[in-house]
């Protein structure tokens, strides 16, 4: 489907839910400004809102807030292409809507009270109650999403089957548990960097590999801070949900964090490489290498995760004849 026509599928599912014209219009709207947004910063086209990003909303000149702008601009836009497509073919949207959902939510948990505590927080305009609306709008989208009803279904002997293999016998979810440990224990060292730990490996860390977790935007620091109080839970969790079967909420629970993942470490490993983020506090040169290969990793893997628990879900689902029958 290209844009055009997905924005003509968007106009006419609005049409036929009137109760959320104003709400899917807000959220649409928003993803075609924020493209036109990053655009702009990059000056490939000009004076379209130059007044809005000066007066009206400085902080989205950073280098995080050009990031989210492409991402909101691009991935947000082809979500809700999704999505709007699904409703019309009377398909399910509840997949892209979940991954929509993890991907939302971590964007203004980290830009919101950035936009606070940051270095911009004396700047803020009466216009800064757009982004709580934009926030209201969100959540309100969200529960829709989770009001979908899940369609998961698997046969009983390949449930009964999956669920009698133990970890060995299952090499992937072997890679993924041992892939979740470190990636715990790093979700809360980058959280103590960020609380300005004064241990020596906290401090080696971030003069050497990440100086921009101490960029006076403040976005890094509560990224790594979100990562920690959340990010860190979701691997223990999901660690028991790939050594325990029946966790039928595993496959939804993935697709909300690797949503919030995908999206936080596109802005993260963007801005420390931005130019618009001060060549004190961007990757030294000599770290660049280690830098991706490590943030990549902790991208990619919650995807294939998440990809692995939607697309085979046996392990994870209960047999419904069994518990009939008891």
């Amino acid at each position: 489907m290209n844009a055009s026509a997905g924005t003509g599928v968007f106009i006419l599912s609005l049409t036929s839910i009137p109760i959320s014209l104003f709400f899917n219009s807000l959220i649409y709207t928003n993803s075609v400004v924020n493209l036109i947004i990053g655009l702009e910063q990059d000056s490939i086209i000009d004076g379209f809102i130059t007044f809005y990003l000066k007066n009206a909303d400085p902080y989205i000149n950073t280098a995080h807030g050009h990031m989210i702008s492409y991402w909101d601009g691009c991935v947000h836009y082809l979500m809700y292409l999704l999505m709007v497509a699904a409703i019309t073919w009377g398909a399910s949207y509840r997949a892209i809507g979940l991954y929509w959902v993890g991907s939302i939510l971590m964007r203004v948990i980290v830009y919101i009270p950035g936009n606070v505590v940051g270095k911009y927080g004396t700047q803020l305009s009466p216009l800064f109650l757009v982004h709580m609306l934009y926030v209201v709008v969100s959540v309100w989208a969200c529960f829709r999403v989770f009001s979908q009803s899940a369609t998961r279904q698997a046969r009983s002997m390949s449930i009964n089957e999956a669920q009698r293999t133990t970890l060995v016998e299952r090499p992937l979810d072997f890679l993924f548990v041992i892939y979740l440990v470190p990636a715990t224990f790093f979700c809360v060292f980058r959280g103590l960097v960020a609380l300005d730990c004064p241990t020596e490996w906290c401090q080696d860390y971030t003069q050497l590999y990440e100086p921009y977790l101490k960029d006076p935007s403040s976005y890094p620091k509560i990224q790594m801070i979100v990562n920690m109080l959340y990010s860190g839970p979701y691997y223990i969790i999901a660690l028991y949900g790939l050594l325990v079967p029946g966790c039928e909420w595993m496959p939804d629970l993935t697709l909300v964090h690797s949503g919030a993942i995908a999206q936080a470490q596109f802005s993260h490993i963007g801005a420390s490489l931005h130019t618009r983020t001060s060549f004190s506090y961007r990757v030294p040169v000599d770290s660049q290498i280690v830098f991706l290969l490590v943030n990549a990793l902790y991208a990619i893997v919650p995807q294939a995760l998440c990809y692995r628990c939607v697309t085979s879900p046996a392990f994870f689902l209960r047999d419904q004849q069994n518990d009939k029958t008891d």
